[in-house]
Formats: C-alpha cells, sequence, structure tokens
C-alpha cells in the first residue's frame, strides 16, 4: 500500500504526467482538492474508487483515510493541483504519514509558473536579460521567513513569479518598483490552465489598474521581469554552429531501422 501525491498541473486535464495519470487510474481510493483539480481529472479514477474532496476535510482527517487505506492495504491518489512541492502542503502530511509508517510517495506535476509562461508564449530566462527564477509569494496568513521579503528579493532583479498575492497587487507593486522601475514589463495569468483563462500585461506603472479591471482577485499569478517584454536578447550558445559537437548527436539523435 503506497499514498501517492500526485501533482495533477494547473488546470488543463491533459497537463497531468503519464506517470500520475496511471497511478490514479489505479488507485481504489481518492483524495482530492476539489476546488483546484479539474472534474476531468477525477473522472479518470475507476469506477469503483472511493473519492473524497479534501476542500472539506482537516489534516487530521485526510490523514485518518489514508489510516484507513494503509489498514485496508488500499493504494490511495492524493491529488493537488500544479506540482504538489511547491505551496502544496503536503510537508505536514508526509510527516504524519511518516510518523505512522505509512509508505508514500510524490508524483511532480506541471507547476503554475511554467503554464503561465507557456499562457504567455515567453521564455523565463534569456541570454543577458536574467538566468535566475525567483518563485515566491507575498506574506499572508502565511509570514514570510527573515530574508525572504518580497522587497528584500526584488534586489536581485530577476525574473519573479509571485503566488497567491493578486489581491495585493499595489503593495506587491510598492515593493517592486523602487528596485524594478516603473516601466518593467509585468504579466498577470488568471486561471492558467482553464477555459475561461486569461491575463492583463502591462508595467509596474499601470498593472494595478489594468488587474482591477479585468476583477481578477484569486487564482492568477504575477510574473514581473525584462523577459516578458525585452528590447533585445542574445541567441543561446545551445545552438551555436561550434557547440554541436558538445549539444547534439554527431549522426542527428535518430536511428534507422534495420
Amino acid at each position: 500500500m503506497t499514498v501517492h501525491f500526485i501533482g495533477a498541473g494547473p488546470g488543463d486535464p491533459e497537463l497531468i504526467t503519464v506517470k500520475g495519470l496511471k497511478c490514479l487510474q489505479q488507485a481504489p481510493v481518492v483524495i482530492y482538492a476539489g476546488s483546484l483539480v479539474p472534474e476531468a481529472i477525477v473522472a479518470q479514477a475507476r469506477p469503483e474508487a472511493e473519492l473524497h474532496d479534501s476542500a472539506r476535510l482537516t489534516l487530521d482527517e485526510i490523514v485518518a483515510l489514508c489510516t484507513e487505506a494503509h489498514e485496508r492495504g488500499l493504494d490511495v491518489a492524493r491529488l493537488h493541483s500544479g506540482d504538489p512541492a511547491l505551496y502544496g502542503a503536503i510537508g505536514e502530511q508526509m510527516r504524519r504519514l511518516e510518523a505512522l509508517n505509512i509508505p508514500y510517495e510524490v508524483i511532480p506535476g506541471v507547476n503554475a509558473f511554467s503554464a503561465c509562461a507557456a499562457h504567455l508564449r515567453r521564455e523565463l530566462t534569456l541570454a543577458g536579460v536574467s538566468q535566475t527564477v525567483i518563485l515566491t509569494r507575498y506574506a499572508g496568513k502565511t509570514p514570510m521567513p527573515a530574508g525572504e521579503s518580497l522587497a528584500e528579493l526584488a534586489r536581485h532583479r530577476a525574473t519573479l513569479a509571485i503566488h497567491l498575492a493578486v489581491n495585493r497587487i499595489h503593495k506587491v507593486v510598492a515593493d517592486l518598483v523602487p528596485h524594478y522601475g516603473p516601466e518593467c514589463p509585468v504579466a498577470v495569468v488568471h486561471r492558467v490552465g482553464w477555459p475561461d483563462a486569461g491575463h492583463v500585461s502591462g508595467t509596474l506603472e499601470n498593472i494595478v489598474e489594468r488587474v482591477r479591471e479585468q476583477g481578477y482577485k484569486r487564482t492568477a499569478l504575477i510574473l514581473v521581469g525584462e523577459v516578458l517584454d525585452p528590447a533585445e536578447f542574445a541567441d543561446s550558445h545551445l545552438y551555436r554552429a561550434d557547440q554541436a559537437h558538445i549539444f547534439r548527436p554527431r549522426h542527428g539523435g535518430r536511428r534507422r531501422g534495420r
């Protein structure tokens, strides 16, 4: 018996991994985040599977379901949105399972920040512009540790992916402008991967007004950095002719059948 923490992706039911989908389809017990995981993914569970919406459960109740399944020898598919390693609240669940000697594994998923980059058709690391992406959030009910405030992270001027902060967009801008400047490009992507996904783009100077015009208050990611609208950037070394012998197979990487 194993509890499988599965990243279900950001909303598009086709963005779950093959491994995660196979695990879900085989598990006799499924615990899923009902407000965040698409119904189309949950519908992939076997017809006789026991389904539990964790949006209505406490941590103790979730662990109790896993314990009961363990005692019955039944695998559990624990579905989380995005990738469970980031703001997935799996740390406390794994800690409880370890204390109870219940086996578990983690199956990664597509994170919201990468799905947002795809939605915007942007690369978050460009030569000569930014080679660093900082994934963070704005302090709310969960405080930020010392040295991790948004203003402190902004000093690096790296590409920023700010989770759980759209309802505080005005405070985000106030923290970033002194380091990035008012003309720095910003994009706010709303419900990425879902049928009603959308986004607004602008600069730190005008993004607050544009977000409020759209009415985005939750389930949105803020991306900040020159990579969103670069004046220019250098080509990567990856495909330079003088690097071909390092990065690419000599014979094109394709084997012909005999």
